[in-house]
């Protein structure tokens, strides 16, 4: 018995939630480090701000599409609980000048700026042309994280480093990006398909990256504030989603 393409979306959709959800726990040790040192040494609240409203974003799309986004929802609504206790040890650890910054980008980004989405396409748009606003909106907005892994294997290139850009999580990443390609593809939703050949182009790429350079010496280190731009990559997974971050696709290290 042939297998229909909903059959198929829902089997790459499931693979993609459980390697988005690994992938949402990488920067794990790195939150650890930081509550067992009581201090955010230099690390940035960006790409986790960005990983949350990622998430926001790809629920509310699954919400207004209603068919066939269970696996969006899932997978997203962990994205958010996850980032949520990220976000929340940082404000813990962090000095008060940056505790404000990372408070004032939430408010506005988050609060403001999705507040403000959400208003003007649940006021102002109606039927299917309001799906179709929002879909671009992801897109768009998952698209313009995708170029975070630019800075990071552009680094790899002049260092001839790959210390921050493992190929264990490069490789798991792209298959992630390739999980969600299909899914969107199956059920005809190129929203979720398309940023995802961004992700999947970059992953290769990063992979032939790592072989090239894998034994080449260091000419350059880097510097702790550069590194943090990796984890903007969980965005890559949440394209499901990115996206990194998630979230589709870059590369999550853990410093």
């Amino acid at each position: 018995m042939a297998i229909h393409r909903e059959s198929w979306a829902f089997i790459f959709g499931l693979l993609g939630n459980i390697i988005s959800f690994m992938v949402f726990l990488a920067p794990i040790p790195t939150f650890y480090q930081i509550y067992k040192k009581k201090s955010t040494e230099g690390f940035q609240s960006l790409p986790y701000v960005v990983a949350l409203l990622s998430s926001m974003l790809w629920i509310y799309y699954a919400l207004v599409k209603k068919d066939a986004s269970l696996l969006l929802i899932t997978i997203n609504s962990f994205g958010c609980v996850i980032e949520t206790i990220y976000l929340v040890i940082f404000l813990l650890y962090a000095p008060n000048k940056i505790r404000l910054s990372t408070i004032m980008l939430l408010l506005l980004l988050n609060v403001f700026g999705y507040g403000g989405m959400l208003l003007l396409t649940l006021f102002l748009i109606a039927g299917p042309k309001r799906l179709k606003v929002i879909g671009w909106i992801c897109l768009v907005f998952n698209i313009s994280v995708f170029a975070a892994p630019l800075g990071i294997m552009k680094r790899v290139i002049r260092t001839k480093s790959v210390e921050f850009m493992p190929l264990s999580l490069s490789f798991f990443l792209t298959i992630n990006a390739i999980m969600w390609f299909f899914y969107g593809l199956f059920l005809n939703d190129y929203y979720v398909a398309l940023p995802n050949t961004l992700g999947f182009l970059f992953g290769i790429i990063q992979i032939v990256l790592y072989l090239i350079y894998r034994n080449a010496k260091p000419q350059e280190p880097m510097k702790l504030q550069e590194l943090n731009d990796v984890h903007i990559a969980e965005l890559n997974t949440t394209v499901p989603s990115e996206p990194n971050h998630v979230t589709a696709s870059g590369t999550v290290t853990e410093i």
